[in-house]
């Protein structure tokens, strides 16, 4: 940061300043940008485009089959899943909360 650069604290002051100059109506789409920031997977996620792929046949057998085992509790446990990729749950969870 240069001599002549603000520190984070009057950028983050100055933000304040610009968002409360902001009319109403604007307030919720600068609010909808700085979640952006604080989440891009969501937002990339929402901004995606529709998968709108087909489904084959074969495919949607497929789907129901899943579904209908997993109706008859036949599905894979999470810690299943987990110990195949070498996880616990306690360390998957420790992966999400470090940035």
């Amino acid at each position: 940061m240069s001599p002549m650069e603000p520190n984070p604290e009057q950028r983050r002051q100055q933000a304040h300043l610009i968002l409360d100059m902001l009319p109403d109506e604007k307030i919720p789409h600068a609010a909808g940008l700085l979640e952006e920031m604080l989440d891009p997977v969501t937002a990339a996620l929402a901004k995606a485009s529709p998968d709108d792929e087909a489904v084959s046949e074969a495919e949607a057998r497929e789907i129901t089959a899943a579904r209908e085992a997993l109706a008859q509790g036949r599905g894979i446990a999470h810690e299943d899943v987990l110990r195949e990729f070498g996880l616990s749950p306690d360390g998957f969870e420790q992966m999400g909360q470090s940035q």
